[in-house]
This record gives C-alpha cells, sequence and structure tokens, in this order.
C-alpha cells in the first residue's frame, strides 16, 4: 500500500511555518503598535530599522525625543518586560545611537526607550520608559 506523502510532516516543516506564524503574529502586532502611537501623537520615523548594531521595531518622535520602541506580542506586561534581556537593551541603545548618528534631524533629541504589548484581544499598553540606557 503506497504511502500518502502529502500527510506527512516533518519537523522542519513544521518549525518553519511556527517561524512564519510568529513573524505574521509580529508584524500585526507592531502595526497596531504603530496606530495607537499615531493616535497619541507621535510621529513614527521608521519601522524596522536596521543597522549593523542591531534592529529596532519602531522608531518614533514626540516633542523632544527620539522613542525606541520594541514591541512584545504577549498576554501581560509582565511577560513583555522579562522578554526585553539585558542584552537586548544593550543591542537597542547602540541601534538608537546609529539612527541618532545616521539623521541629522534627530541628533538633538533624548532617547526614550518604551516597549509596547499587544496581546490578543487586548488594546495595546504603552510603557513609557521601559528601561534607561547606560551611555556611560
Amino acid at each position: 500500500m503506497p504511502i500518502e506523502t502529502s500527510r506527512i510532516v516533518t519537523t522542519e516543516s513544521r518549525g518553519t511555518r511556527d517561524r512564519q506564524r510568529a513573524w505574521k503574529a509580529g508584524r500585526w502586532a507592531e502595526s497596531l503598535a504603530v496606530w495607537r502611537l499615531r493616535c497619541a501623537g507621535y510621529r513614527i520615523l521608521a519601522r524596522n530599522w536596521r543597522s549593523p548594531m542591531g534592529e529596532i521595531d519602531i522608531v518614533a518622535r514626540q516633542a523632544g525625543f527620539l522613542v525606541i520602541i520594541e514591541v512584545k506580542n504577549r498576554l501581560d506586561l509582565g511577560a513583555a518586560l522579562q522578554a526585553v534581556s539585558r542584552r537586548q537593551q544593550l543591542r537597542l541603545t547602540r541601534a538608537a545611537l546609529a539612527f541618532q548618528a545616521h539623521r541629522a534631524d534627530c541628533t538633538g533629541l533624548s532617547l526614550r526607550f518604551d516597549v509596547i504589548t499587544v496581546g490578543r484581544g487586548l488594546w495595546p499598553r504603552h510603557l513609557k520608559e521601559a528601561w534607561r540606557p547606560d551611555l556611560a
């Protein structure tokens, strides 16, 4: 009896589908975060900005601040904050400094690091100044 190969799911293909699903969920969370920020009066300068220093989910401007926003698709704020490790904070700080150096209109702005959490069926929560960078 022949084996129906269309129903065989390898671990590799399952992992690929999981990564694709996570990527789509992350993009959706970032879109909701951008929408929330715009409603609050932020000017979005960049999304998924990449440099050799790292990637920034959202770069925005509000008043005298250059706001670096990390978006986390988690059910609660605590889980989202735990997901932003010290190593990631350092990477985001280096990427933010690279962004400032790249954009002359942002050099005089103060840096602020925020986290926006997006959970299933929940309004995006915005935690301002989630951490302070060590710029020494």
